[in-house]
């Protein structure tokens, strides 16, 4: 199974959701939950990860899911910040998980200081790319996964599905 993962805040409340579907392809979701945060702190400049983080492993725990049973995580933003391997969010969760589920940065904005760790992505006829990062799994690969994704706009329709559930209350 993959699992996407996306938090949406109001001042200081945070929902994360995930939406779990069992192949690239896949034009709808098999499940999904959500979580809930009070008194989530802001986070300092190029550290966003300390602000997200927290939220993903808590939904992770409650939703008790066989590591094993995980082929992939997809993460919006960064796993890298720069060539230099700077861990983004992407690679501060690849850590917590005891670096055994490959994880994908999926990011709508371009990052400058990263040029090598990253690909950039142009799908349906958009002539804006997406910028895909990874940890635990070919980049090529990885960016071909994203290509795969069903929708035929610039951001795969499972990614847009989430987005929505994370805005709705």
């Amino acid at each position: 199974m993959i699992l996407a993962f996306d938090t949406y805040y109001t001042e200081n409340r945070a929902k994360t959701v995930c939406v779990i579907f069992a192949d690239w392809s896949d034009d709808s979701i098999s499940d999904f939950f959500s979580e809930i945060k009070e008194n989530v702190e802001e986070y300092p400049p190029g550290e966003f990860y300390r602000r997200e983080l927290p939220c993903i492993l808590s939904l992770l725990q409650k939703m008790n899911l066989n590591q094993s049973d995980i082929e992939c995580i997809i993460v919006d933003g960064y796993v890298f910040l720069d060539d230099n391997n700077r861990l983004g969010l992407g690679g501060h969760l690849y850590k917590a998980l005891g670096e055994k589920i490959p994880i994908i940065g999926v990011a709508k904005t371009n990052f400058a200081s990263i040029v090598e760790n990253k690909r950039s992505l142009l799908r349906g006829k958009s002539s804006n790319p997406l910028y895909i990062t990874t940890v635990g799994l070919d980049l090529d690969v990885a960016t071909r996964n994203i290509e795969r994704m069903s929708g035929a706009y610039r951001f795969p329709a499972l990614l847009k599905e989430l987005d929505k559930l994370t805005r709705l209350e």
